[in-house]
Order: structure tokens, then C-alpha cells, then sequence
């Protein structure tokens, strides 16, 4: 076998194992355990909420709001799948979704598993997931 036909094997090896240069990013959200059971967390297992003011799709948290509930928000090569999409907000950005609810982290958290957030102003809730 020659180089070159040991070079391509290996790129392509790479390629499948690694994902390569044109890796899609998965979605950056999973189970955790909480007290309340198990939520939608963000890949460093902190609670993600949801905002009673937000529509299907559309994020009406801004400024202020924004500060105290950051989005989660989404990379240009991120890809949605399934249940998880991506809305445009109105600064441009994109953050992600579930069920069309955008999601969103609270400051108050401090550690995995907090779940502080959950019915703050009676307008903010944990996520508890289809099982």
C-alpha cells in the first residue's frame, strides 16, 4: 500500500471517527437530576427555564430581562433536530428552543442541579422533559 492510500485511510478514519473539518455541533442540551426530578440542562448541567411571555418561537426576554435569565444561545453551525430548533432573536443572535419555548439560564443558580429559577415571578419554569 502506497503513502498516499495509507494517508486517505487515515483522513478518512478521521473523518468518521472525529467528525472533521465539517463537524455539525450536537445539541447542547441533556437530562439532569434536580430535586424536582429530572430538567433540561445545558451541557454544564445547569437548569434551563422557560418564560411564560415568550411565544412558540419568538423570545420576549431583553435588556434587563436578558441579564438575570440569559438565553441559550446557539452557534452558527449548531443544527436542530427533533424536538430542539433555533429561533432568531430580534438583535440577531439565535438561541435554542424545545417545543418552540425558548430556553433560557438563571443567574440565581449556582451550582448543577439548582433549581431557584423555578416560578420566580410565577412566570418562569423548569423544563421536565417527555420521558
Amino acid at each position: 500500500m502506497s503513502i498516499i492510500s495509507k494517508i486517505t485511510i487515515a483522513t478518512v478514519a478521521a473523518f468518521a471517527i472525529g467528525g472533521g473539518a465539517f463537524a455539525m455541533q450536537h445539541i447542547p442540551v441533556m437530562q439532569g437530576d434536580t430535586s424536582m426530578g429530572k430538567v433540561l440542562v445545558d451541557m454544564n448541567e445547569m437548569t434551563l427555564y422557560t418564560f411564560d411571555k415568550d411565544t412558540v418561537g419568538v423570545s420576549n426576554c431583553y435588556d434587563t430581562c436578558a441579564e438575570k435569565w440569559p438565553p441559550l444561545f446557539a452557534d452558527d453551525d449548531d443544527v436542530a433536530e427533533g424536538d430542539y430548533t433555533m429561533i432568531e432573536r430580534k438583535d440577531g443572535t439565535k438561541m435554542w428552543a424545545y417545543k418552540g419555548a425558548p430556553l433560557y439560564l438563571w443567574v440565581g443558580d449556582s451550582e448543577p442541579g439548582d433549581v431557584s429559577g423555578d416560578g420566580v415571578g410565577g412566570v418562569w419554569h423548569v423544563i421536565k422533559p417527555a420521558m
